[in-house]
């Protein structure tokens, strides 16, 4: 795999990307923007959900004046949903350099499109019809034109847009660069890859069997400002021997690995800009269970060859399937089974759908655990431990002191103390972590927006009430905070 770090990227782009928690390039990034970056046209094969938005968005960025208003590339996608969302990124991506992206539809009113374009941006992501609608009208000039984006290519095709393709790439100047997206390669797109692209380079991304076995796999749908509670009470409740936290950026896992040690846990963080005298300290005192919980990222987990992790925690979720599935196959080793436990808001649920989709697992539902779970938890470690003791035996030195407390009180109360003196307590320090943007999926595999929406509505129709999570956003995120605090 490659990092962003070695792309020879800008300053800017590199905050940004740091902003979104990216810092490991997908396959197709790590071979796109090289060449896109050198000026060359394009043909990227991979499937929806590898991040070709970076790949193309990122090379297409660095090379565009901020200074200079017209627009100066565009982006060709399939589906509204899918232009909205590629502006979104881009925008993102964009936000310190100061690119600004602009998603053009069917469906949204003409004048309010005439208006925002007036304003200035200097990418536009936009429908075949409603762009074609726009530069016959020559509120779309393409004079100024110098990067042209086909997405999900395949897609555009299967819906009737092949005349209105090539009708837009001739009205592009030919001093363009071309870039062109697409899962598969019929002779269409093929015939337009020939005639209307400069001597392409050709990626293909092959799209691998990701399987996961023996590893039982959990999902827990939590607003970003709960995750961190949710992590503690579930260390808590399920006691790990060894645990992993992947989170996507540095700052994040020093702040998750800090607050984790504040609150009583025997945690490190271990991430790219750790000195490799450092690394190899941390990860020797996992091995050697001195430390309980690992905080990572996905560059400095690459490679780790740890036996005993049980389970994974997908603090923040992955970008893509591969990188999902390079985490939790830290657990689960030599015939063990493991638990991999993904955290994801309500944004990210259909990212986490494509996972599945992708590595052909279902993930379970958990409901997170209440502090009163928790605390029950802790208490639990120390029964066990108490138990271990009267199995091991050799307690006839203490028998005598025994007899003298359950003279004065009953056994309960005796356990009780036990158990109180014993449980280490968790400090209920506060923890506040930065903020990272949700990843969000692309989902242009149906041209039918009302479909989309029923999908969502079937989704959340299938909760079952009687757990935590209610039906809509504001009650599931009440709800969670009511079983959170209570006792």
């Amino acid at each position: 795999m490659t990092t962003f770090n070695e792309l020879n990227i800008s300053t800017p782009i590199m905050q940004a990307l740091e902003n979104m928690g990216f810092e490991e390039a997908t396959p197709i990034q790590g071979q796109t923007i090289p060449l896109a970056m050198q000026g060359k046209d394009v043909i990227g094969q991979a499937q929806t959900g590898t991040g070709k938005t970076a790949a193309f968005g990122i090379p297409i960025i660095e090379q565009i004046n901020p200074k200079d208003r017209r627009i100066q590339a565009l982006v060709v996608a399939p589906t509204r949903e899918l232009a909205i969302q590629v502006a979104e990124e881009l925008n993102r991506l964009g936000k310190v350099k100061g690119v600004r992206a602009l998603p053009i539809y069917g469906g949204s009113h003409m004048g309010r499109q005439i208006r925002a374009l007036k304003d200035g941006s200097h990418i536009v992501v936009a429908t075949p019809g409603r762009l074609l609608d726009h530069m016959r009208r020559k509120t779309i000039r393409s004079n100024d034109v110098r990067f042209i984006v086909l997405d999900e290519a395949d897609e555009m095709l299967n819906m009737g847009f092949i005349d209105d393709i090539r009708d837009i790439l001739k009205n592009i100047p030919e001093e363009r660069q071309t870039l062109l997206f697409s899962a598969t390669m019929p002779k269409e797109i093929r015939d337009i890859a020939t005639n209307m692209m400069k001597n392409p380079e050709e990626i293909k991304i092959k799209s691998k069997e990701m399987t996961v076995e023996n590893i039982d796999q959990y999902f827990v749908e939590i607003p970003e400002r709960f995750k961190f509670d949710t992590l503690t009470n579930h260390l808590d409740v399920h006691d790990p021997d060894l645990a992993i936290v992947f989170s996507r950026t540095k700052k994040r896992v020093d702040e998750i690995a800090e607050g984790l040690q504040a609150r009583g846990f025997r945690a490190e963080g271990i991430h790219g800009d750790l000195t490799q005298r450092s690394r190899t300290s941390v990860l020797n005192k996992f091995k050697n269970n001195r430390v309980d919980v690992l905080v990572a990222t996905d560059v400095a987990a690459r490679g780790l060859d740890i036996s005993g992790v049980t389970h994974v925690y997908n603090f923040d979720i992955p970008q893509d399937p591969e990188s999902y599935v390079h985490r939790i196959g830290r657990t689960g080793r030599a015939g063990r089974t493991g638990e991999a436990i993904s955290f994801v808001t309500p944004r990210e649920i259909a990212h986490l759908r494509l996972i599945e989709k992708v590595t052909k697992s279902k993930m379970k539902r958990m409901t997170p655990p209440t502090n009163q779970e928790a605390r029950r938890g802790q208490q639990q470690v120390t029964a066990d431990k108490i138990l271990s003791t009267i199995e091991q035996g050799e307690l006839e030195g203490y028998q005598e002191t025994a007899n003298e407390l359950l003279n004065d009180h009953d056994s309960i109360t005796i356990i009780a103390a036990a158990l109180k003196m014993m449980t280490k307590e968790r400090r209920d320090v506060p923890v506040k972590l930065s903020s990272i943007a949700p990843v969000s999926v692309k989902k242009a595999q149906s041209s039918k927006p009302n479909h989309r929406r029923n999908n969502n509505k079937r989704f959340y129709g299938k909760r079952d009430n009687k757990r935590s999570h209610g039906g809509g956003g504001r009650n599931r995120k009440g709800n969670f905070q009511k079983r959170n605090n209570r006792d």
